[in-house]
């Protein structure tokens, strides 16, 4: 937990954001893996951290815009919880820690906002994504459980997203450490990524050197020798050479912040001539990103740029062909690469889209362009100092892709479907780094950063 102003100072410019009425923050419940007493790894509501900042199930606050009054409500645990569990701090003590003087049991919070309905005060709520919270909104404020999302509120969606884009020096520490135990664990799938090796032991392995810290995944390892599958979570196949492996994972810290890197590697320790071009290409990509992201600059332009490296690149090695501006203009770089640069990341590790990636990634001046490929990019506003984003460019070779897009003649003036073919076994490079925008330009986050270039790569598989 952060010192108490840090919350305190969070709740006050919640409310310099919002016009009138009541926020109500839901924390999380337990979730029963199977039956009720055996719950997965309790994981708190990243809004109710960010501006309460008690990671214990069971709590909800409301802060009200127009008296100023900040209240949080839960229930003092009992002697059978004090024997399974031991001593606990009182609702109170929790509540002083993070500055908020009333509270009360979790059963008066109906009572509070109860009244305010009959008082004709608006009731200001961020969108649930679990079903206990939208039964629960249901509960308390009679809108069905089918409706609760629609009902949420834009205005207390906007400011929470103002807030908790910029990121704060201690969230930036956090964050660094996550990154830390994130260079870990792909350092570890570097020493582990040999023949004769199954996927899932080394998927184990990251996972544990992420619990050995007392923290967790950030989301579900993904690692595959078929890396043309973006998100593969299938860890079944056995390490072969001539293959690469690709990594996607990061780590989750106690302070629940997170880290999220991408690293592609031959099976083996070496790459070969074909794997190396396409992997430069990658890099290039990679690196081009971080030298022009800036405050002032939108991601939607990186990220257009940076597939134009990546057509240039794929030009020079006879894959594409023709202009490469008006080849990514028309999009014909997404065959290659059918995903956006990044997203943002901090508390989740796509910040904040619980609250609708349309309001964390765009606003009223950016808005997504509705192209295969670059309508997945999630993060596409202008930057700011103090965001924290993901940079991962990919180049991937889709048999069933290319087959679909050979089959329609799509931008054959910009594809050598020829020699394309020729890759379909080849699979996918991705290449993803942490990266903080400053106040003239981006830099690495974490102390180090995860080996990259063929030579880092192929010294420390050579370990």
């Amino acid at each position: 937990m952060f010192d108490k102003s840090v919350y305190m100072n969070r709740r006050a410019r919640l409310k310099e954001r919002m016009r009138n009425g009541l926020v109500l923050i839901l924390g999380n419940g337990e979730a029963p893996a199977n039956y009720t007493d055996n719950t997965y790894k309790f994981r708190q509501d990243s809004s109710f951290l960010y501006f309460f900042g008690i990671n214990q199930p069971g709590f909800a606050g409301v802060i009200d815009i127009d008296n100023g009054d900040e209240y949080l409500f839960g229930n003092d645990v009992d002697m059978d919880d004090i024997i399974w569990m031991g001593p606990q701090p009182s609702v109170r003590d929790m509540a002083a820690d993070v500055g908020v003087e009333k509270t009360a049991v979790f059963a008066k919070l109906a009572d509070c906002l109860r009244q305010a309905i009959a008082a004709g005060r608006q009731i200001h709520f961020l969108p649930p994504y679990r079903f206990r919270n939208k039964i629960l909104i249901e509960e308390l404020l009679g809108i069905h459980h089918s409706l609760v999302k629609e009902y949420a509120s834009l205005e207390l969606i906007k400011a929470v997203v103002s807030l908790r884009s910029v990121k704060e020096t201690c969230e930036i520490e956090e964050i660094t450490k996550a990154c830390n135990i994130g260079y870990e664990m792909h350092t570890a799938a570097m020493r582990h990524c040999k023949p004769g090796v199954k996927e899932q032991y080394i998927a184990g392995v990251l996972e544990g050197i992420a619990a050995s810290y007392g923290s967790t995944v950030s989301f579900p390892v993904i690692l595959s020798q078929n890396g043309q599958t973006l998100h593969n979570h299938d860890h079944s196949q056995i390490l072969q050479v001539g293959r690469m492996m690709l990594t996607d994972a990061g780590a989750e810290n106690n302070m629940n912040y997170c880290s999220d890197f991408t690293r592609t590697i031959p099976v083996g320790g070496k790459f070969n001539n074909r794997q190396k071009d396409v992997y430069n290409v990658v890099l290039a990509a990679n690196n081009k990103a971080i030298e022009i992201a800036k405050p002032g600059v939108t991601y939607q332009y990186v990220h257009l740029e940076v597939c134009k490296v990546l057509a240039q690149g794929l030009k020079d090695l006879g894959l594409m062909k023709g202009n490469i501006n008006e080849a990514v203009t028309a999009g014909a770089h997404a065959l290659f690469m059918p995903h956006g640069l990044g997203h943002m990341m901090g508390l989740d590790v796509h910040d904040m889209e619980d609250l609708g990636q349309i309001y964390v990634g765009y606003d009223d001046e950016i808005r997504p362009i509705q192209q295969f490929g670059t309508s997945s990019l999630r993060m596409g506003r202008r930057l700011q100092e103090g965001f924290v984003i993901t940079d991962e460019p990919g180049c991937y070779f889709i048999p069933a892709l290319i087959d679909q897009w050979k089959e329609h003649g799509m931008h054959k003036e910009f594809l050598n479907y020829d020699k394309i073919e020729t890759f379909k076994d080849f699979g996918g490079i991705r290449l993803e780094d942490d990266i903080l925008i400053t106040s003239t330009g981006s830099r690495f986050l974490g102390d180090k950063r995860t080996p990259i270039t063929v030579e880092e790569v192929e010294a420390i598989m050579a370990e």
